[in-house]
């Protein structure tokens, strides 16, 4: 019996360039980033990068990252399946280069990742659709490493409601965030809509994260989280990562588009409080060109989601391997102490990690 087989058996009984103008020495910059702990609170991590990609992460002060398993839109036995099979091949992908990364279920994976100089990786889904409605799902994939998941991906599903559609959590959804909560499983909260992410704050006995979003009263989009889900996830200790999706921060493009994302990051602190907010790039660190090749790829992944008009999805100065440097650079440049940039950078993500993970 293969590993898929026995796996499946057992369910089923069961993120370039830096800014230009800077306020601080870049000498002392750069000693303050390597001092820093600097965590994605959710990014890709592709096969096939190249070494010159996954070493330029490195470089730029990357110490943990976590990454989307797999797609979160089919469902039922597919969704099973697909889960599945992603685990084990990212399992196998981590295995491989064990010079460059450390499966991480543990905030002690991370800090060994640190003093090794690798990347930590801890493993996320975008959906609970992989759980079906058995809670003994959510065990099961708890001993094979997962150790956060969003309960809704856009649409409606046995937990509660995307941010597509109206509603909230559902009986069965307060029965999953009660058994995250006894996993210690954390509850992400992105893609959802702003009645199921009251609902389920409210609900859980543990923080949750909004992992990569943007602020709804700085730029409008129904992906994006207002100030009132902002407060009331900050009041029970949570963390919001502000994504570097361009259309969910902006209409604006080119060299206009990067002052914005620092805009909803500065939002979400003066919103949030600065111990609740990070950063959760959801993109791609490979340095992308809209090349027609690039353009069929994304609507292979993305499918109908993806409208030539909202492209392109990056900012071009965070459109590469390096963009934690830029963003370190732009918190520094709008004034944030010290302190403050290194908790905006990771140390929030990091605690939050430490609180419900362990």
């Amino acid at each position: 019996m293969d590993r898929r087989t026995f796996v499946l058996a057992a369910a089923a009984s069961a993120a370039a360039t830096r800014l230009g103008a800077q306020s601080a020495s870049p000498a002392v910059t750069r000693q303050q980033r390597r001092n820093t702990l600097v965590f994605d609170a959710m990014g890709e991590l592709r096969p096939e990068y190249t070494d010159d990609i996954l070493r330029a992460m490195l470089r730029s002060g990357m110490d943990a990252i976590t990454i989307t398993l797999c797609d979160p839109k089919p469902e039922g036995d597919e969704a099973l399946a697909l889960a599945v099979d992603s685990l084990i091949e990212h399992d196998k992908y981590l295995a491989s280069r064990p010079d460059l990364f450390v499966k991480a279920t543990s905030v002690a994976d991370l800090d060994r990742a640190r003093r090794a100089g690798k990347l930590a990786v801890f493993y996320l889904y975008q959906n609970t659709v992989q759980f079906g409605t058995s809670l003994d799902r959510v065990d099961f994939f708890h001993r094979l490493g997962l150790r956060s998941c969003q309960l809704t991906y856009n649409t409606k599903n046995h937990v509660g409601v995307g941010c597509w559609e109206q509603g909230g959590i559902t009986p069965f959804g307060r029965e999953l965030i009660a058994r995250m909560n006894q996993q210690r499983m954390l509850i992400d909260l992105s893609h959802a809509n702003a009645q199921t992410m009251r609902e389920t704050i409210a609900e859980s006995k543990q923080p949750v994260i909004i992992s990569h979003t943007a602020c709804m009263a700085v730029h409008e989009n129904r992906r994006n989280t207002p100030d009132d889900v902002l407060k009331a996830m900050a009041a029970r200790g949570g963390v919001v990562g502000v994504c570097q999706m361009r259309p969910f921060l902006t209409a604006k493009r080119g060299k206009e588009a990067l002052p914005a994302y620092f805009d909803h990051i500065m939002h979400a602190i003066k919103v949030a409080g600065v111990e609740h907010v990070g950063i959760g790039s959801d993109r791609d660190h490979r340095v992308i060109t809209l090349s027609p090749e690039y353009i069929a790829e994304l609507k292979k992944e993305e499918g109908a989601q993806v409208r030539d008009n909202e492209l392109p999805y990056f900012i071009d100065e965070l459109n590469g391997p390096s963009r934690m440097e830029v963003v370190w650079d732009g918190l520094v440049a709008r004034g944030l102490p010290t302190r403050d940039v290194e908790r905006v950078m990771g140390g929030n993500v990091a605690r939050i990690y430490r609180e419900v993970v362990g």
